[in-house]
């Protein structure tokens, strides 16, 4: 918990310093992007509740990952708050250039994303967790639809196709299979703990089941932005994509026209942080413990007051 109290000092220090924004249109809802995955809905949501103990109305806009953007450089949404920087659109890039996208700092969210394996798969394809041993152990995660090729289970198709990037990339005879959601990738994992069957899959941390069932990380040769670049880098001199995935920052995007219309909700989000030690186990009473979203929000935001409290005052004061 040294994050959150690092994360508390800040805020209090900055409710000294900063002085009140104006709340503009409180009687026009800010809408805020709900997308594919449950940490997102947890970020999503605190910041959400952060905005109405603000005074604010606020609405959730369900929106795919991909293509979200578009709606807040049109104003249909306000905010999004949880993109990934290994597996952000070309889009964003283009619309944040042509001003029509504001960067809104970062989450601080400690991520990482990569080829990841029950650790009970390397009894089944010795050498693990090296990269090159899954060359030769590609018939033991064979199914049906893929044979000769081994599977890879990817993200949902509107997420990207980072973990096909890297099997093309690194010449790995395997086929990228994408996962319809969140909730068919974590079916996966479970039925291989239970059933020990091999599974290779695309998948990220923070998130409860990095621990629940024990995911390791394929070692991958180190990602690098000349890995995405230029063919010559890396084990594949004819590919890129031949590494791991960037370290990841993750951070928060709004419309433009959010400062001028709702100028102290600009400056909570803006400001708004959360820390793995938080979202991770909130994630495990939503997926695991079966709690609502809004439930396993409300009863944090009750017992912690004092993390998210001084940043809507500092906004708001």
């Amino acid at each position: 918990m040294k994050r959150i109290a690092l994360a508390l000092a800040a805020s209090t220090a900055l409710a000294t310093t900063v002085n009140a924004a104006e709340l503009g249109a409180v009687d026009e809802p800010i809408k805020l992007a709900i997308n594919e995955w449950t940490g997102q809905h947890i970020t999503t949501h605190i910041a959400g509740e952060m905005l109405k103990a603000a005074g604010y109305e606020v609405e959730y806009v369900t929106a795919g990952m991909m293509n979200q953007f578009q709606a807040i450089a049109d104003g249909d949404i306000h905010a999004t708050l949880e993109i990934w920087s290994s597996n952000v659109s070309d889009q964003y890039a283009v619309l944040e250039g042509e001003g029509k996208l504001e960067f809104l700092n970062d989450l601080e969210l400690e991520a990482r994303e990569g080829i990841a394996y029950p650790a009970h798969v390397a009894e089944m394809c010795p050498g693990l967790p090296e990269w090159e041993a899954l060359k030769a152990c590609a018939m033991q995660f064979a199914t049906a639809e893929t044979l000769p090729m081994g599977r890879l289970v990817d993200y949902p198709a509107d997420w990207g196709t980072p973990g096909a990037d890297r099997i093309t990339g690194l010449e790995l005879p395997y086929k990228a299979v994408p996962a319809g959601s969140e909730g068919a990738l974590i079916t996966e994992i479970r039925a291989s703990t239970e059933k020990k069957s091999p599974l290779l899959i695309t998948f990220w941390q923070p998130h409860w089941a990095m621990s629940a069932y024990d995911l390791e990380f394929v070692a991958l040769p180190a990602g690098e932005a000349a890995c995405y670049e230029d063919a010559s880098w890396g084990p594949n001199p004819n590919a890129v994509n031949d590494c791991d995935f960037l370290p990841t920052t993750i951070f928060k995007a709004g419309w433009p026209g959010l400062k001028d219309k709702w100028p102290a909700a600009h400056e909570i989000l803006s400001n708004y942080t959360l820390s793995t030690d938080v979202q991770q186990p909130l994630m495990g009473k939503i997926d695991v413990d079966g709690m609502a979203v809004e439930d396993a929000v409300a009863e944090w935001m009750a017992a912690n007051e004092g993390v998210w409290k001084p940043v809507v005052d500092a906004a708001t004061q």
